[in-house]
């Protein structure tokens, strides 16, 4: 029976020299899913995002995959099994000296071997998904707005229809106007190819937008983990804190 879970993540340790950053972490996404991961700078999102996508080697701990361990398979097995994501990254990570429909069709050519051609009509298929239109496709991605830029890295988050996808925070440096076109575009795209969705960020409006369930992390720990009416009702002191930006509380400042 195939498990309810797309991900799931048990102990997971992490440390940089004396820097406990991952403390026995657990966290489960499942099928459909849109888990928001939240938490101060420095916490360790990024790094969990990053032991997950297998470019930082945990300690210690499991990370499953559709019940596949991942954890310690080899290279050829472990990119097999991470061929099923897709990463819209922090600031949009596009290649300069690429077109954006070679931006966008660049896991389909570089990671699945297809036919630039096939690739090239699949990307431009993409762009129009995220409301650009062909034209924008043969320009360079400096030549496009900061909103038009994530537009793009979401068009290539979203080109080989991956089972997960990972936002590490989508609408950071964006007025609120395109965050919420970007918020929406992200639903819609999430839906349209029916995957699970891991999102970072620390845009309170984009989280109540896109979450179906939130985690808090803390010390290295996901400390709290609900939906977004039960963050709104938690007594947590931690998740009251951060939702509401308050200056005292259990979370240090500075």
């Amino acid at each position: 029976m195939k498990p309810s879970f797309k991900i799931r993540v048990r102990g997971l340790k992490k440390s940089f020299g004396p820097k406990i950053v991952l403390d026995g972490i657990d966290l489960d996404l499942h099928a459909g899913e849109s888990f928001v991961v939240i938490g101060r700078s420095g916490t360790g999102k990024s790094v969990l995002i990053k032991c997950i996508l297998g470019l930082i080697q945990p300690d210690a701990g499991s990370i499953k995959i559709d019940g596949q361990e991942i954890v310690g398979l080899s290279y050829s097995a472990q990119q097999k099994a991470l061929d099923k994501f897709g990463m819209l990254f922090q600031g949009g990570a596009l290649f300069d000296s690429m077109t954006v429909w070679e931006n966008v069709a660049f896991a389909l050519t570089h990671g699945h071997g297809m036919a630039p051609q096939e690739a090239k009509k699949i990307a431009l298929e993409k762009l129009r998904a995220v409301d650009l239109d062909e034209s924008s496709a043969f320009i360079y991605p400096a030549e496009l707005s900061g909103g038009m830029q994530k537009r793009v890295a979401l068009a290539r988050a979203i080109a080989a229809n991956p089972e997960v996808i990972f936002f590490d925070e989508p609408t950071t440096g964006l007025d609120p106007i395109v965050s919420g076109t970007i918020n929406q575009l992200i639903i819609d795209s999430v839906r349209r190819i029916g995957a699970s969705a891991l999102t970072i960020t620390h845009d309170m409006a984009s989280l109540r937008k896109i979450a179906d369930r939130v985690g808090l992390l803390c010390q290295g720990k996901l400390i709290w983990a609900g939906t977004v009416k039960e963050m709104d009702k938690t007594d947590n002191p931690h998740v009251v804190q951060f939702i509401n930006g308050l200056p005292n509380g259990p979370f240090t400042t500075g």
